[in-house]
């Protein structure tokens, strides 16, 4: 076994080893989450928010973990609900610039995933053994 081959196999099992305690820290918090809604016998948009927040972690973690790939529209997936969370738990304390800039942030997230959507399907990328990824599945698909 070379250097190199040894290298790629400690970092793929330092990869394996990270995902496995997101996956496991998610769980947790996901059970901590339950159970601060069964203690307060009250279930919230806000708490629903977080729930979807922790799946899609839970999701990332899945997709990297058979693809070795991280699609970045997952985390922008994530960012859009935390910033909709926000807003639902902060409205009445926010300004109306806050507010607006919360919002516009919504808007820039979601014309920058339609960007990334359009361009993996216009411009398809080839993976390393050099096979064109099909934009419809795989990986990215949405």
């Amino acid at each position: 076994m070379n250097l190199d081959k040894a290298s790629r196999k400690a970092l793929r099992g330092t990869e394996i080893s990270v995902l496995v305690v997101i996956a496991l820290a998610t769980v947790v918090a996901i059970l901590q989450e339950i159970a601060v809604m069964i203690t307060n016998l009250e279930v919230t948009l806000a708490d629903l928010l977080l729930l979807f927040i922790f799946l899609e972690v839970l999701a990332m973690v899945g997709i990297y973990y058979k693809s070795g790939r991280l699609p970045v529209r997952l985390p922008l997936y994530i960012a859009i609900v935390a910033l909709a969370r926000y807003i639902i738990i902060d409205m009445k304390a926010m300004d109306f610039w806050q507010m607006i800039g919360v919002a516009v942030a919504i808007l820039l997230i979601t014309v920058a995933i339609l960007i990334l959507r359009y361009g993996h399907i216009r411009f398809p990328y080839t993976d390393e053994s050099g096979h064109t990824e099909d934009p419809k599945q795989g990986p990215g698909a949405a």
